[in-house]
């Protein structure tokens, strides 16, 4: 590391001060100093650099393009040093694992699994937060998540944990009864997905399909979309693992089943674990049999 080129961490901490305040009189109350020191380290930063980093023109001063990119930069260099010096320390042992998770994963898949966890290790709070929404890995927020798809999530930590093959389903009575069924011959039945996702419409544009359910698509949260599923209130796409007892049981008969390839993954930062982390990460191990 060429320790000469790197600007002081004095002024590097100011900047950031004053990218999270947003102003300098904040910055300095965060830094137990005053506007004027802040004001102070962000010349001489902005002198180290040769690179103006605040637009002073307007009344209210905010970040150039150049120092919103500095700012976050400094700002994953510092969570980092922050997160493993907490790990350290035992800083964040109390506090909980947080999950994000698809609700209809952590419905079918995840909370009848849970009493487990909870019998071997009651020292680890856990917290799970129920979305299709892709989170964010961060220090101090989400530890893990269980996410859909190939695996390919460059720059994180990807674990297996149930292979997932991609089935259109829906209750027997609803399927046409013909032969060599098309998915175009679908688009008369009421379709149904997963809120946060358009997992319909891209499974008909991949199928060459161009025209919209006639009825249109209605999303709920993923476990409800599957009881709705069960109910026979439409037709819909779900990863075949979540419904595989419902097929077995025939309430619900497989129209369409995508090729292997995808599956559910735990997908955590690299670097180190703290404690209770790394203890639901075994533990989800142990569970998927991988």
């Amino acid at each position: 590391m060429n320790w000469r080129s790197l600007p002081p961490l004095t002024a590097l901490r100011a900047f950031l001060a004053f990218h999270e305040a947003g102003n300098m009189a904040a910055a300095g109350q965060s830094l137990n100093v005053s506007h004027a020191a802040i004001s102070q380290q962000i010349k001489s930063l902005e002198a180290h650099l040769g690179v103006t980093l605040l637009d002073r023109r307007a009344r209210k001063t905010s970040l150039t393009e150049e120092g919103l990119q500095l700012a976050q930069a400094i700002e994953r260099g510092f969570g980092e040093m922050l997160r493993v010096v907490e790990v350290l320390t035992g800083g964040e042992a109390a506090r909980p694992v947080q999950i994000s998770v698809t609700p209809s994963f952590a419905a079918n898949w995840l909370m009848p699994r849970l009493a487990d966890f909870r019998t071997k290790h009651p020292e680890v709070s856990l917290m799970i937060d129920p979305s299709a929404e892709v989170k964010q890995l961060e220090p101090g927020g989400i530890d893990v998540a269980i996410r859909h798809g190939d695996g390919h999530w460059p720059g994180l930590d990807v674990k297996l944990i149930v292979a997932a093959p991609i089935v259109l389903v829906a209750a027997p009575h609803l399927v046409p009864k013909k032969n060599d069924l098309r998915p175009e011959d679908l688009l008369e039945l009421p379709w149904l997905q997963e809120l946060g996702t358009h997992e319909c419409s891209s499974w008909l544009r991949k199928q060459g399909v161009s025209s919209d359910p006639a009825f249109g698509i209605s999303s709920m949260p993923g476990n409800l979309m599957l009881e709705a599923l069960r109910l026979g209130q439409g037709i819909g796409v779900a990863a075949r693992p979540l419904i595989a007892p419902d097929i077995q049981a025939g309430r619900l008969q497989v129209i369409f089943e995508e090729p292997e390839g995808t599956g559910y993954y735990m997908v955590t930062r690299p670097g180190v674990q703290r404690k209770p982390l790394k203890t639901f990460a075994r533990w989800m191990v142990r569970q998927s049999g991988q």
